[in-house]
C-alpha cells in the first residue's frame, strides 16, 4: 500500500462541499470515484479541510492509500482524465509515506474576495461577493484585529458546527483592497464551521459604517450566535493553502 499526497483545485459551485454526502455531489466523492475508475480500489481521500457547499479551493492538500503500483505522475494524469468535465483538478501528486493531510496540518489559510462595485458580476459571478455600497477597507482591517488571538468564537460558529470546543486561535485576519477588489485573508490552525464567513459578514457591516470595531468586539464577547450581524455567502471563500511541519502547500496570493 502506497500513500500519495495530492494538491487539489476545485470550483465549489456545483458541489455540496468537500465531504462525501448522501444528498448531493461532493469533491471527495468525485476524486474517490476517479481513483476507483483508475485502480479498481475503493479508497478514502482525506483532505486538510472540509469546505462547505459553494466554497472553492486553489490548493487543498489531501492523501489516499493505493495498492496498485503506479507512479505519481501517471496517477495524477489518469485521475484528471476521469474527473472531466467536473471542475476539479489534481495539481500535484507525490509519494508521501508519513503524511496525513488532516492530522499533520498545523495551519490553514483562507481568502475571501469581495468585489466592491455597483455593476453586476459576470466573470466573477459565483467566485466573489458583490457589495455595491462603498466599503472602508481600512476600517475593516482595523476592526478585524479585535478578533485576532485566542477567543471563544461561539458567535461566529454555525449552529451545526460539530467541533468539541468554540475556542480557536486566529493568527491573522487581514483586509486588503486592490482597486474594486477587497481580499480578506484568515490564518489559523483550524476554524469552526462558518467561522470565516461569519467574520467576513460582520466586517462588511463595519466597512459600511453600520458597525464599529467596538460592535464587532461586543459580538465576539457575547458568545452567542444571535449576536452575529451577518453571515457572508460562500461564493467568495477559497481554501488557499496549508502548513505542515516540513511542508507548505499553496498560499498563492497570500498577503
Amino acid at each position: 500500500m502506497t500513500r500519495f499526497r495530492f494538491t487539489v483545485e476545485y470550483d465549489g459551485r456545483v458541489f455540496m462541499g468537500w465531504q462525501r454526502q448522501a444528498h448531493g455531489p461532493s469533491v471527495q466523492q468525485a476524486i474517490e470515484d476517479a481513483i476507483f475508475s483508475v485502480t479498481g480500489e475503493a479508497v478514502e481521500v482525506i483532505a486538510a479541510g472540509r469546505t462547505d457547499a459553494g466554497v472553492h479551493a486553489s490548493a487543498m492538500p489531501a492523501h489516499a492509500d493505493i495498492a496498485r503500483a503506479i507512479t505519481p505522475f501517471r496517477l495524477m494524469e489518469a485521475i484528471n482524465a476521469r474527473l472531466k468535465p467536473q471542475p476539479v483538478a489534481i495539481l500535484d501528486c507525490a509519494l508521501a509515506p508519513d503524511f496525513h493531510a488532516r492530522f499533520d496540518c498545523t495551519g490553514r489559510r483562507y481568502r475571501y474576495r469581495i468585489i466592491n462595485r455597483r455593476a453586476p458580476l459576470t466573470i466573477d459571478a459565483g467566485l466573489a461577493w458583490r457589495v455595491p455600497m462603498q466599503l472602508d477597507a481600512d476600517a475593516m482591517h482595523a476592526a478585524a484585529q479585535r478578533l485576532v488571538g485566542r477567543h471563544d468564537f461561539t458567535t461566529f460558529r454555525s449552529a451545526q458546527c460539530q467541533a468539541n470546543s468554540p475556542l480557536r486561535t486566529l493568527d491573522r485576519l487581514d483586509v486588503v483592497r486592490h482597486g474594486e477588489t477587497i481580499e480578506i485573508f484568515a490564518a489559523a490552525r483550524s476554524f469552526l464551521h462558518h467561522q470565516v464567513r461569519s467574520m467576513v459578514g460582520c466586517l462588511k457591516l463595519v466597512g459600511e459604517g453600520r458597525w464599529s470595531a467596538d460592535d464587532l468586539a461586543a459580538a465576539l464577547a457575547a458568545r452567542d450566535r444571535a449576536a452575529l450581524g451577518l453571515n457572508a455567502p460562500p461564493d467568495g471563500l477559497s481554501f488557499i493553502g496549508a502548513i505542515y511541519p516540513t511542508l507548505s502547500v499553496g498560499l498563492t496570493g497570500w498577503a
